[in-house]
């Protein structure tokens, strides 16, 4: 029997059952359909939206290229198409009372590197689903944004959604977070936007942190290999840099809570809003992975390494991925910005989600997560031991030898006054 993805509580999905009723004299409103459509629905956050919403009793429309790899829950169609696919988004979108759109491209790994991609869809398909939102007289879109929108690699503690302006545009160093920010705008700009024969669209944004909880197949499981493969000896970054994660529990309640602050029983009270959703909890994510390499069986990285070799290794990373592209797959152990994230404190409160949205986060340990992720790992089919000695040896070469080019390009960067390397 498989364990629930979406990890959501009765109450989070109460919530969605919980939609506005016509009253009587009000002619003009038009009764809610219930039926609600996400985006990125075969990934892990759209599908545990969608479970969560099918199972209040919503029916519930999941689109996306990738099928899901969970079972549908009763209530649940799985529609295999491209967001940016105009004609099967009107088809899709035809009788729809809200659309999530959480489907984006680009965030961890090799995919943040492939520019053209990104652009198209978080950018083209985000500006298309807007478009048939309106054309098919969707009332309401809650748009999946990132804290990245704010964040490019300066500090940023307690952070809210007045006092924190967007990260120029210009200045992103990764197409992830510039083509997220632009979205973000475009969804905003978009409330308020009249709709045929009567009505408005009304729209809001959530921007969460890293997603953790069972099953989740991007952060855990990558770190994980690395771990794996011994590629994670070392530590960088100084031990008091803090960051936030949000359980998908948590971020599915706030899902849900946002789409009723788009109807007339929460008197709107989300539209044209953003909102930081979080756990609430600040963290530094060495000593927040420490269940991850305990029961892998592995010791905690203890190598100290100054960032800015790190920042250096990366770029070479990069530009080694790219250019090797056309031959072979060199996946990047870290990109530029990744580093940026782990090495630079950027928290942000949810006290503005909490009062608007009812907005309560629910305790959860990551432990937990790490606890399911090694039991649906135990037992799986392993590479032998010489091929898997023989990838680590390539590893911990390639790695050196990404150290001494970084420190061949660190001899040659000008440094300022505290003697980091200027970039």
């Amino acid at each position: 029997m498989k364990p629930n993805p979406a990890g959501s509580s009765p109450e989070a999905c109460k919530v969605a059952s919980q939609a506005p009723q016509k009253k009587t004299q009000a002619a003009p409103v038009q009764a809610p359909k219930q039926k609600v459509l996400v985006t990125g629905g075969g990934g892990y956050l759209g599908f545990s939206l969608g479970s969560c919403l099918a199972k209040s009793g919503t029916s519930v429309i999941l689109l996306d290229l990738r099928r899901p790899q969970w079972e549908l829950s009763p209530g649940t169609e799985f529609i295999q198409a491209d967001v940016r696919d105009e004609e099967a988004l009107l088809r899709t979108f035809e009788g729809v009372d809200c659309v999530f759109h959480v489907a984006s491209y680009g965030m961890s790994g090799a995919e943040k590197l492939q520019k053209e991609q990104i652009e198209s869809i978080n950018v083209g398909g985000t500006k298309l689903v807007i478009d048939v939102c309106v054309r098919r007289r969707v009332p309401r879109l809650v748009y999946t944004s990132s804290v990245n929108v704010a964040f490019g690699g300066k500090p940023i503690e307690q952070g809210d959604e007045d006092s924190v302006p967007y990260f120029p545009l210009e200045k992103h160093m990764d197409h992830y977070s510039r083509t997220k920010a632009i979205a973000d705008q475009l969804i905003l700009m978009a409330n308020g936007t009249p709709l045929p024969g009567g009505g408005i669209l009304r729209t809001c944004v959530l921007r969460p942190p890293g997603i953790y909880g069972p099953e989740e197949q991007r952060h855990l499981p990558r770190v994980a290999s690395h771990i794996k493969k011994r590629l994670f000896m070392f530590r960088f970054g100084d031990r008091g840099t803090r960051m936030n994660w949000v359980h998908v529990h948590n971020l599915v309640q706030a899902h849900v809570l946002a789409a009723e602050g788009l109807t007339a029983i929460k008197d709107y009270v989300a539209s044209g809003q953003a909102y930081y959703i979080n756990d609430g909890e600040s963290v530094n994510l060495f000593e927040w992975m420490a269940p991850l390499f305990e029961k892998l069986g592995y010791s905690q990285p203890w190598i100290q390494v100054p960032t800015s070799w790190v920042y250096l290794t990366a770029t070479v990373m990069e530009y080694l991925h790219l250019a090797l592209r056309p031959l072979c797959c060199v996946p990047p152990l870290l990109t530029r910005s990744e580093v940026h994230s782990v090495a630079v404190t950027h928290t942000f409160q949810i006290s503005k989600a909490r009062a608007q949205l009812g907005y309560a986060p629910d305790k959860f340990s990551f432990a937990d997560a790490v606890e399911h992720y090694v039991q649906s790992t135990t037992g799986r089919p392993h590479g032998s031991t010489a091929r898997t000695l023989l990838r680590l040896l390539l590893g911990l070469l390639l790695l050196l030898g990404l150290l001494v080019l970084a420190l061949h390009f660190l001899n040659l960067q000008p440094l300022n006054a505290a003697g980091q390397c200027l970039y």
